[in-house]
């Protein structure tokens, strides 16, 4: 077992990573990359069972797929901080023949990734047949997926939703990045997602709120309760609610950085506010 401490080094660290891929192409999307830090963190260095040696089958280790595949920075400085891949190869983000595309894809065979996301509102769907082959397979490890709140508008999600339910697929875990923003704006300007935590209980699922997904405790707590709750007859969704760009003062609680790259002048100043815990890697 990692210690919370020892966590939190490693998140600083990946935050570093995301500010210095994105702003070396001067693309991407910093903003959710920089909320979900915390939970990509707790969940590969702590809770998964997961295998950095990488067999895309899968079989006896616990999977996860990443919906909001804008937010591939954190993922990829994960994966690569996790053993999956050198950690130097972070330094070709977007760039022409590089296995770190903006959004994750498969034809290049980056280690970690077994779907292509980012079209948002699919990743749910990938997850369940997963999690159906798990079982299947008399696989009893776990299925996660992240999906973030605004990709909810999609009619795709709740088809994903009701079908969980009604085939009682209990072994997926779905977490939601509940940080009220998306690229146009607030949920709640752009389009009501209304009572969350009402609307997938209606769904048939058991549902958590986590109210602070930026600390790292609390979201190993809420992990381990979701897995109690699990193998049980419904699928479960925790709620995760966390602030857009955390980590960085400027960034922090607005949509303006869903998609936009810091300028040399931020960059410097978002670095001098993320420490350098694991080591740069070259640019």
């Amino acid at each position: 077992m990692a210690s919370i401490a020892y966590l939190q080094q490693v998140a600083s660290q990946v935050r570093r990573d995301i500010i210095r891929q994105v702003a070396a192409v001067a693309s991407g999307h910093p903003g959710g990359s920089l909320g979900c830090t915390d939970f990509l963190v707790a969940l590969y260095f702590e809770i998964m069972q997961n295998n950095p040696s990488f067999y895309m089958e899968g079989k006896g280790e616990d999977l996860f797929f990443l919906s909001n595949g804008h937010i591939s920075p954190a993922w990829y400085s994960v994966l690569a901080r996790r053993g999956y891949f050198e950690v130097s190869e972070l330094a070709t983000f977007r760039k022409l023949n590089s296995r770190l595309q903006g959004h994750p894809a498969t034809h290049e065979g980056l280690p970690g990734i077994r779907v292509a996301s980012g079209s948002l509102g699919q990743g749910i769907s990938v997850a369940i047949g997963a999690a159906l082959a798990k079982k299947m397979d008399n696989d009893a490890h776990f299925i996660y997926c992240l999906t973030g709140d605004g990709e909810l508008q999609e009619g795709q999600i709740w088809e994903a939703v009701m079908f969980a339910a009604h085939n009682k697929v209990d072994n997926l875990i779905v977490t939601v990045d509940w940080n009220g923003q998306q690229i146009d704006g607030s949920n709640d300007k752009v389009l009501s997602l209304g009572d969350l935590p009402l609307k997938w209980k209606s769904f048939g699922w058991e549902v958590l709120i986590l109210e602070n997904g930026n600390d790292i405790q609390s979201i190993i707590d809420a992990l381990h309760q979701a897995k109690l709750l699990s193998g049980k007859g419904k699928p479960v969704v925790i709620l995760m609610k966390t602030e857009m760009g955390f980590g960085v003062d400027f960034m922090m609680g607005t949509h303006k950085w869903h998609g936009s790259a810091p300028n040399a002048e931020q960059t410097a100043n978002a670095l001098s506010q993320l420490e350098e815990t694991l080591g740069d890697y070259p640019l």
